[in-house]
């Protein structure tokens, strides 16, 4: 197996362990915040307001994470900086 190969493979396997790794955190962390945002509603009513904005700025701020992740994965698939320096390395 040459190089290009090599890196290829490598970069979609890391790829796909970005998306997939990087997705299962902030789910998690959006199902604790969003359970966290139900209870505190059956408790005080009458904050409904203020706590949907709160959760909804902490919802945003947690999904960044599997934004960056994916932005990642979009790198490494077409954009992957390797690239040009094994095809210069290996003559093509």
């Amino acid at each position: 197996m040459d190089n290009v190969a090599l890196i290829g493979m490598a970069s979609i396997v890391m790829a796909g362990l970005t998306i997939a790794i990087g997705s299962i955190g902030p789910a998690v962390g959006e199902a604790r915040a969003l359970a966290q945002a139900l209870s505190a509603l059956a408790q005080q009513p009458d904050e409904a307001n203020t706590i949907t904005r709160t959760l909804f700025v902490g919802m945003a701020l947690v999904e960044s994470t599997a934004i960056y992740c994916f932005v990642i994965t979009l790198i490494l698939i077409f954009a992957n900086p390797f690239w040009d320096y094994v095809k210069a390395q290996a003559g093509g």
